[in-house]
């Protein structure tokens, strides 16, 4: 875009009558201007992508636990779900998982709420099957959280014996959970949890899609 504008000539009483004042023409370029909100719009649809392309689908979390010779079934019913593991070699059930989406008003959205993770006894005395098909479930749920908008998951690591407990705790530490407080039944503020969850331990959160980042490599295939 060019303006154009004729400046009216300035004679000094020194210069000569004869002297011609030449017009001056200014030119500015034109400039795009791209709006912010355009660019962060861009940059978060961006990110977005790239997190999608990292984090596990729920077909190759179930496809990766097939490969495991475990069958893993999601059942729906409202915001409440139920994930059951089973033997493709033996049928018999390896474990399940319980819990419910639930939706908070007041700027913390949705939330994934691990009721109960429970396998069986001769499967948690193997180190290898609890963070095998215990990680399994895990993924499902978290999965599904993911899915339905939660940001973030919580869970109580009950506290039945001191021995299974501290298994608990090690196995939700290792696959991204966080301890955020000890339910003991001994201070008013416990009297919430214990009602959400049935009894003490240790409640712990996690972000779901750090999660979902970070056991990307256990479920995603190479090709």
């Amino acid at each position: 875009m060019a303006i154009t504008s004729t400046l009216p000539s300035s004679t000094s009483p020194l210069q000569n009558h004869n002297h011609l004042t030449i017009p001056t023409r200014t030119h500015i370029k034109s400039l795009s201007i791209i709006p912010i909100t355009q660019i962060t719009s861009k940059s978060h649809k961006n990110r977005k992508e790239e997190t999608e392309a990292t984090i596990p689908t729920m077909s190759e979390i179930l496809k990766a636990s097939r490969a495991q010779k475990v069958d893993l079934q999601l059942q729906t019913l409202g915001p409440f779900f139920r994930i059951t593991a089973k033997s493709l070699e033996t049928q018999k059930d390896l474990g399940k998982a319980e819990g419910l989406i639930r939706v908070w008003v007041r700027g913390r959205g949705r939330i994934l709420h691990l009721d109960s993770i429970r396998l069986r006894r001769e499967t948690v005395g193997m180190e290898k099957s609890i963070f095998g098909i215990g990680l399994f479930i895990g993924a499902v749920a978290v999965r599904y959280g993911y899915d339905c908008g939660c940001k973030t998951a919580e869970l109580l690591a009950i506290n039945d014996s001191d021995l299974y407990h501290s298994k608990l705790v090690r196995f939700y530490t290792r696959i991204g959970f966080k301890a955020v407080h000890e339910v003991s039944g001994l201070r008013v503020g416990d009297y919430g949890h214990m009602l959400a969850w049935g009894g003490i331990g240790t409640r712990m959160d996690a972000l779901v899609e750090e999660l979902l980042i970070k056991w990307s490599t256990r479920f995603k295939f190479r090709n």
